[in-house]
């Protein structure tokens, strides 16, 4: 029989509330406490009136209050020493993308995990999309023989709207860079399908970010899929208005595939030598911040996942040494900056 798990929530921003939701909305899980830096009152918590909060996250882990889970939904730059906290309290945690920003760092948080003996779950939603499990599948299956060519695309609008409005986006510290930020999930997605790369080259820009962000808003990478095959990822915060495109396109030794729309969301090619493609189940909305758009909103799975692991029913989605794959992917794209 399975037991309630109890939530924690560290960071009630977009991210935040948005677990929050999540975890209201499973039977099977309960939310006991919500914790921010910010005053009550510039947080909007009318909702959440009934929930116990705190103002820091060392009153949180030194109170008495019974909890299972701490789901970090804080500034990327402070995940890791965070993690570790909670962690060392005796608390699973729940962490948003990035993990870390650096590979040092993810490797301290597992090492703490270890120690005690507690989860890291890595929120990477994207692995829950139907197009996602889909392409995951065929892969695996080797329905499309040989990898060839992979290429992503990630083109995105992130303008003031975005940045104006945090003290923390668009900075090297606490930030870490636009492929942290806005499009490891992708990155993601490359490794948990294809496997790991070697990256061979990369190109960045900033084109209209200057005022904004400390790091680019454009880059070209170019990489080979140590499994055989090569692959680019082309991305760019510097569309306007409104998000354009998120596309993985895969030609293959059996076929063809491109899945397109502006989150990865549609099928919109498949040609494969003696297959047929299946009807996928419908993919989520985007997760909408009101002036821009992210991933599908996909939260509802990491909760139940979380609240099946530590009831024995499954296994973590996203483990933490895949967490930190991402990053370490993203630290060695972004070494090649001193090139350009």
């Amino acid at each position: 029989m399975s037991r309630p798990i109890k939530f924690a929530i560290l960071g009630f921003g977009h991210i935040g509330r948005r677990h929050a939701c999540m975890i209201l909305q499973n039977s099977n899980s309960e939310l006991v406490a919500i914790c921010d830096v910010l005053p009550k009152n510039q947080l909007d918590l009318e909702s959440f009136n009934s929930i116990p909060f705190f103002k820091n996250i060392d009153e949180l882990i030194q109170s008495d209050l019974s909890f299972d889970v701490v789901c970090v939904c804080t500034p990327n730059g402070l995940h890791a020493d965070q993690s570790i906290k909670i962690l060392d309290r005796g608390f699973h945690v729940v962490c948003e993308k990035p993990m870390a920003l650096s590979k040092k760092e993810c490797e301290a948080v597992i090492l703490k995990s270890k120690e005690v003996s507690k989860h890291v779950f890595c929120v990477m939603q994207n692995r829950y999309s139907p197009p996602s499990i889909w392409l995951k599948d065929i892969v695996k299956k080797n329905i499309l023989g040989e990898i060839y060519f992979v290429q992503v695309n990630c083109f995105w609008n992130r303008d003031e709207r975005y940045y104006n409005n945090s003290s923390w986006r668009g900075t090297n510290e606490l930030d870490g860079g636009t492929l942290f930020t806005q499009f490891s999930h992708f990155i993601d997605t490359i490794y948990w399908v294809f496997g790991d790369i070697n990256v061979n080259s990369a190109i960045f820009k900033d084109f209209n970010h200057k005022n904004l962000t400390n790091f680019e808003d454009t880059g070209v990478v170019n990489f080979d899929f140590k499994n055989g095959g090569i692959g680019t990822l082309n991305y760019s915060t510097s569309v306007w208005n409104e998000n354009l495109e998120s596309s993985i396109t895969i030609i293959a030794e059996n076929g063809s595939i491109k899945i397109g729309g502006q989150y990865m969301d549609k099928v919109a090619q498949c040609t494969i030598k003696n297959y047929k493609m299946p009807k996928l189940a419908p993919v989520n909305k985007p997760n909408d911040y009101g002036s821009y758009q992210g991933s599908a909103a996909n939260h509802q799975y990491v909760i139940e996942n979380v609240v099946d692991t530590l009831n024995g029913r499954n296994q973590i989605t996203t483990k933490s040494h895949e967490g930190l794959k991402v990053v370490e992917i993203i630290e060695r794209i972004y070494k090649l900056k001193s090139l350009n």
